[in-house]
Formats: structure tokens, sequence, C-alpha cells
């Protein structure tokens, strides 16, 4: 069996592609159906997210790639062309190693998010209710989820933030401990913003309100937070109720002063406020920093933990790697078991064919008035000559090639050595 690793991803191929070949849920149902029909894959399974579209199927050929990526092309109606030139196939240990990697977050856009191991769960479900999972891929997924929480439990992968916005958020999370009970305000509406509030819902965060220019922005996040709206210009009325403020507008001066929060901090009978400024210019001004029980972070303080933590997170990829690696062995030293016993059991089961079709024949013959003795010498002779057929084949090679190794093999298992032994003894 040839495992086969067909994919697109964000390093492969640009969004205007990916967006073409990608699976939405009430067309994954019937590709997984569908590939059957067109290719000669045995087994499939599809993980399909906004950054990715893979395909890892298992094949008797390993020709049989190229039918999956016409399948690909033929299913999204996309140029076949297109694809050759971004996407990318993997065979055997690169397929098994790829995959892991990609559970793992190890080819990420993001070093070691941990969402993608939530997806290749999901697409491994729809293809085992598809019935498109035997026991070989069963195996393989399995031992890609267990090293995927080996890596995160044994490595630091996913310990260190990031990405600004989440930094940001694990900032407020390390001060204030739990973040279900803190008011946050955030301050502008972009793209960062909403970045940040998915990850403070993430963090079990309650009470969120979104300030903005306009207030229709505003609302249309806050209603996705479960939040409240307000305006910039009702900043310094609701300042005081905030434990935590995330800004990042476009403002060309700084929207929150030192008296407003100095104000803000009194109301507060100067509980402690921490304000994160993630806009350039700056939302924020820089003496905020000055007073007590004002804890200002800029957003070159946060670039330098994310710096840092990009490199851990580096060297907890490379150690990964290795663990990866070993796994890769292990299944391959299972798939190479599993398919010997099948080889065995496959043995046995012609053997036994041949002898009851003999014995059968020979029955009948006794039926049909043969002498029994006759009936039982023929047996014997066509049982013993089917028996020999295939060890005598393989002996006439193995001598013919001069194969030593291979003939010193078949001797032992055929009883050969101890032949020679004992009449060398005499």
């Amino acid at each position: 069996m040839t495992i086969i690793a067909l994919g697109i991803n964000h390093k492969s191929a640009p969004v205007e592609l990916r967006e073409k070949v990608a699976f939405s849920p009430d067309k994954l149902a019937q590709a997984l159906q569908s590939f059957s029909v067109s290719t000669n894959a045995e087994q499939m399974v599809i993980l399909s997210t906004c950054n990715r579209t893979e395909v890892y199927a298992s094949a008797s050929a390993a020709n049989e790639a190229e039918n999956l990526r016409q399948w690909l092309a033929d299913f999204h109606q996309t140029n076949p062309q297109m694809l050759i030139e971004h996407s990318y196939i993997k065979q055997d240990d690169d397929a098994i190693e790829h995959l892991m990697q990609v559970a793992c977050g190890l080819d990420s856009l993001i070093l070691g998010e941990p969402q993608i191991l939530g997806q290749v769960k999901q697409a491994y479900t729809e293809a085992k209710n598809a019935g498109k999972i035997n026991t070989e891929f069963e195996k393989l997924f399995q031992s890609t989820f267990s090293i995927a929480k080996k890596v995160r439990t044994e490595t630091d992968i996913g310990a260190n933030a990031v990405s600004v916005a989440f930094a940001a958020v694990q900032l407020a999370k390390q001060i204030f401990s739990r973040l279900d009970k803190s008011n946050v305000l955030l301050v502008g509406a972009g793209e960062t913003i909403e970045l940040v509030a998915k990850h403070l819902i993430d963090a079990q965060t309650q009470t969120i309100t979104v300030a903005n220019r306009t207030l229709s922005r505003a609302a249309a996040l806050a209603e996705s937070l479960d939040g409240k709206a307000i305006t910039i210009s009702q900043v310094p009325e609701h300042l005081a109720n905030a434990d935590v403020v995330i800004s990042s507008t476009a403002s060309s001066l700084p929207l929150i002063g030192k008296g407003m929060v100095a104000t803000a901090l009194k109301q507060r009978k100067h509980k402690p406020m921490l304000l994160i400024d993630l806009a350039v210019p700056r939302d924020v001004e820089q003496e905020v920093g000055e007073l007590d029980d004002a804890y200002l972070y800029t957003v070159d303080d946060l670039q330098n933990i994310v710096e840092k933590n990009v490199a851990n997170r580096e060297v907890a990829a490379n150690q990964a790697e290795q663990m990866i690696k070993q796994q890769v062995k292990d299944y391959r030293y299972w798939q190479q078991h599993y398919q010997n016993v099948d080889l065995i059991k496959n043995y046995r089961e012609n053997a036994h064919k041949q002898r009851d079709e003999l014995l059968q024949k020979a029955i009948k013959q006794v039926a049909d008035g043969a002498k029994p003795e006759d009936a039982m010498q023929e047996l014997a002779f066509k049982l013993t000559q089917s028996m020999l057929h295939g060890p005598t084949k393989a002996l006439q090679q193995a001598s013919k090639l001069e194969q030593d190794t291979q003939l010193s093999l078949l001797s032992n298992a055929l009883g050969l050595a101890s032949v020679e032994k004992s009449e060398t003894g005499k």
C-alpha cells in the first residue's frame, strides 16, 4: 500500500486557488463518495481549512497520485495545470511525516497554532463516518493524534504567544490571572482588535465594551462578542469601569491622555488598570506609564516578547521534528508487521483451500466407485505437488541468481539446513 498526501497550502498557492479547491461541509460527504468512483484509492481523508486543502489517500499503485490530482481538479472544475503548478505530492514516509507535522502545527502559518489538530480530527471523523478508513489508516491517524498530544505536552511549541494580539491577551491573563471577571475596553474595531477579541473570547472574558469613531462598526463587533458599543468620545466616562484597555486605531494623535487615566484611577479608588497600546502612532500618551496603578505596554514591548517566543517555538519545533521521525518509524514498523500477518493469513487460507478442494475431489471419486487406496494416493500426490510448487520455484530462482542470503532463509524455513547437518553428521 502506498500512502499519498496531495495538497495546496498558504506556502504553495495563492488565496484565489485555495478558495477554488476548498471543500465546504455540504460538499465534503459528496467528495468522499465520489473519489472511489474516479480513482483507485482505497482510503481517503480530506482536510480543508482556510490555509490548506489536503487529500490523504492509500492506493496499491504509486502513480495513483496523478489520478487524485485530476479528481481534485474535476471535482472543483479547476484548471488541472494550475494544480500541477501549485500543489505538492508526498508519498509513504514523507506523506506520513507531513500529516504529523500538520497536526502538530509545524506547517501552519503561525508556528505551533493549536486549532489545526482539531481540524485534522474532524476530517478523520468525517472520513470514518463515510466508511473511507480501514485498519491501516485508523492506526495512522491515531498515531498522528498521539504524537500531536505528546508534542504539546513535552515541548513549548504552543506555550508562548507569537502574535501581538495573542501576546496582549496573554499579558492580561498573567496580570489578572483570570479574565472572566475582568471588564475589558477595546478601543478601535479594525482587524487587530477583532483578533484581540477572538483571543479574549477564548480566554472566557465575559464583559467587553467596544469603542470606535463609527458606532455602527463598534456595534457590529460588540454584537458578536455579546458586548456593548460606545463611541470614542464616550471613552472618558466609561474608562473607570475598565480593568483592561486594549487600543488599536489609526488616529494620528493620542486618544487616551494622562489626565483622563488619572481621573479614572481616582474613581476606581486606585484599583490597578492595564493599558495595552497596539497602535502606531500611539493611542495612549506615554506619560500614562508614570501613574501609580496604571500599567502601560506598547506594541514594541509586546513585539520583543513575540520575537523571544518565536525563537522558543523554533527550538520546540526542532524537538517536535525528532519526535515525529520516531513516530513515523514506529508506524511503519507496525504497518510492516500488520502486512506480514496478512501475508501469513493468506498463505494459510490458500493452503487450506487447496486441501479442502482436493479432499472433496477424493471423496467424490470414492463415492463414484474408485478404490479408496487410489483416491488417497492421488490426493497425497496432488497435495504434495501443490505444496512443493511455490517453494521449489523460489529455491530454483535463488540458486540460479546466486542469492545466497535468500537461499539460506528458504533452506531454514523449509527445514533443509537441519537435513544437511544430520546427513553430514552421519
